[in-house]
């Protein structure tokens, strides 16, 4: 049973009518994608969405397209959500992303989790005990993929950011930034990946 019924295109009247007609315009299509339907049944959701989601995730900005599909990629698995998920991944081959890239993302992603959990852990335990004994855990995936080491650090800014890591937070944006990356790239790559992340939680929020 889903919380919010899917909006239909023939049912869509006013602002979110108008809306709907930009979203198709947005993809090219003659259809307004699924989840677009879904947020569509609280329309200033549906307005806010698609404004961000079309100058932080669909636009080149400080960031290129394909990096910004990385990053909605790692987001949409991160948060467990099918539908953005498969949409993502299409949108990243559509931009010249291969198989292994996507592989390469959802690894970075997941290992980023692991080591959000134990720092995160460190640093709210109470105890200065923690921050004497060693991580020991492997993370080799990160310098071990097809994916450029900028495009990495942003990865594990935007999963660090969301899974709320405080050291892994600051110690990824300061490595982005040793790498060239500047402040305005580093906070859209935060703003596409909480325009992504408020996407997914809304979906998977609908549905019992």
């Amino acid at each position: 049973m889903s919380l919010v019924q899917p909006l239909p295109e023939a049912d869509a009247v006013d602002k979110t009518a108008q809306t709907y007609g930009r979203i198709k315009e947005m993809f090219g299509s003659d259809t307004v994608p699924e989840p677009f339907l879904i947020y569509g049944g609280v329309p200033a959701f549906l307005q806010d969405f698609y404004m961000n989601f079309k100058k932080f995730v669909w636009t080149a900005g400080k960031l290129d397209e394909k990096t910004k599909a990385v990053i909605g990629l790692a987001v949409s698995v991160t948060k467990g959500n099918q539908l953005w998920t498969t949409r993502m991944q299409e949108r990243l081959l559509s931009l010249g992303g291969t198989e292994q890239e996507v592989a390469d993302v959802l690894a970075v992603a997941a290992t980023c989790g692991m080591y959000n959990i134990f720092f995160k852990f460190r640093d709210i335990a109470g105890s200065d005990i923690f921050n004497g004994m060693s991580v020991g855990l492997r993370a080799h995936t990160f310098a071990n993929t097809t994916l450029d080491d900028s495009t990495v650090e942003l990865i594990n800014i935007a999963i660090s950011d969301m899974n709320g890591c405080k050291p892994c937070t600051s110690g990824h944006v300061e490595k982005a930034r040793q790498l060239g990356l500047n402040d305005e790239q580093i906070l859209e790559a935060v703003q596409c990946a909480a325009t992504m992340a408020a996407g997914a939680d809304f979906l998977n929020s609908t549905a019992l």
